[in-house]
């Protein structure tokens, strides 16, 4: 990250839309600009995997049942118009050898939903984080997200959110993911 070079690049960003960067409102903003930046896209220098490192084996009582965990809440930044996306995530794994501290799942969300992003993407990559760092039999990850680019400009769908759902191993069939999703519905839901 190199904030020295943000700061330039807002200040020169607010001139070219015909605004003062010096003006009252705007002089500290090229700095505010450069420490959110370095805060929205941390997760370019982290590799998810490290957050898995940790995992504790399961011992001798074989594979476990499914691990759920839901209502991860997540922000990115859309690559293709710089908005941000806010959202929840909902995992589940089905262990097979290890386990990982529950703490250790909204991590991984945060470092792979910390860089430049697509949702579609996202999701890939956190189900691929998953499966690869603790080699669960099978790995579900739902994102349910609310787009800038979608709320703020174009067709202002202020109540539109998208759905995106990545499966691995034997959650990719669909009994299997059916009875999954289920435990994601809220009662009365």
């Amino acid at each position: 990250m190199d904030p020295e070079r943000i700061r330039r690049a807002v200040t020169e960003l607010l001139l070219a839309i015909g605004e003062n960067p010096a003006r009252a409102g705007l002089a500290r903003t090229p700095q505010r600009v450069a420490e959110a930046y370095g805060e929205f896209f941390h997760g370019l220098a982290e590799d998810p995997l490290d957050l898995l490192a940790d995992a504790i084996p399961l011992g001798s009582d074989g594979p476990g049942e499914a691990v759920v965990v839901r209502d991860i809440t997540f922000r990115s930044i859309c690559e293709h118009h710089l908005l941000p996306f806010l959202g929840v995530a909902h995992i589940a794994y089905l262990p097979d050898a290890k386990v990982v501290g529950l703490g250790a799942l909204p991590k991984v969300v945060d470092v792979l939903a910390s860089r430049p992003q697509i949702q579609e993407r996202l999701t890939e990559e956190i189900a691929d984080a998953i499966h690869r760092g603790l080699g669960a039999r099978g790995v579900l990850v739902v994102l349910d997200a609310v787009h800038g680019c979608v709320t703020t400009r174009g067709s202002r769908q202020e109540q539109s959110s998208t759905l995106t759902v990545a499966s691995r191993g034997e959650l990719s069939e669909p009994a299997r993911r059916a009875e999954i999703i289920s435990l994601l519905a809220r009662p009365g839901s």
